[in-house]
């Protein structure tokens, strides 16, 4: 039996309309704002394998810096994004932690590109990320979370404090806000068709 397409799909697909689907990784180190950025942005009810926190996580999660964190990602977020009427993101967030690392070389294939959520309070973890992403070769752009509170970084200093290549995009956004969030995926968007041409 052939069924016709749903109408979800009609309500982000114009009639005689060929969408391409671009698989990204939204990734960071943990407690970044992973869920929180694809939770503002999606244009569908996201996906979300948050579980609550145990005692025995508080000896592996250090939570430096994150106080009040309850929950965390343990297998990964999804959500959906149309940019235009040809082409859909695909965003696949996920989990922050080491021991979850098996799951990202799963995920990273077939993704076209990286969103590198940053703390700017915590660089020094974004390190391992930023390796993993390289070793995969993904392209990527950076995205500073900037947290209420937190003041606002040079560029520069960013740059030179994750040894980035002068052509990889920062941008600054806020995962809570979905124009912020918007924007830094416009911008690993546009990186990546200039990295194709």
């Amino acid at each position: 039996m052939v069924s016709g397409p749903s109408l979800d799909e009609q309500a982000y697909v114009r009639d005689g309309a060929t969408q391409t689907a671009v698989k990204i990784l939204v990734v960071g180190h943990f407690a970044v704002g992973k869920t929180t950025f694809i939770g503002a942005i999606s244009e569908i009810e996201p996906l979300t394998t948050e579980e609550t926190m145990t005692r025995a996580a508080e000896s592996v999660d250090d939570l430096k810096g994150v106080q009040g964190k309850t929950t965390t990602t343990v297998a990964m977020d999804f959500g959906r994004l149309t940019i235009s009427d040809r082409v859909v993101l695909y965003l696949f967030g996920t989990p922050g932690q080491q021991r979850f690392v098996q799951m990202w070389e799963d995920m990273a294939r077939g993704a076209l590109g990286a969103l590198v959520l940053v703390d700017p309070e915590r660089l020094a973890d974004s390190f391992a990320v930023i390796d993993l992403i390289e070793q995969y070769g993904l392209d990527y752009a950076i995205a500073v979370n900037h947290f209420d509170g937190t003041p606002l970084r040079d560029e520069m200093a960013l740059r030179d404090a994750l040894d980035l290549l002068d052509d990889t995009p920062v941008v600054t956004c806020d995962a809570r806000d979905e124009r912020s969030s918007a924007d830094a995926l416009i911008t690993l968007v546009r990186h990546l068709q200039d990295r194709a041409h």
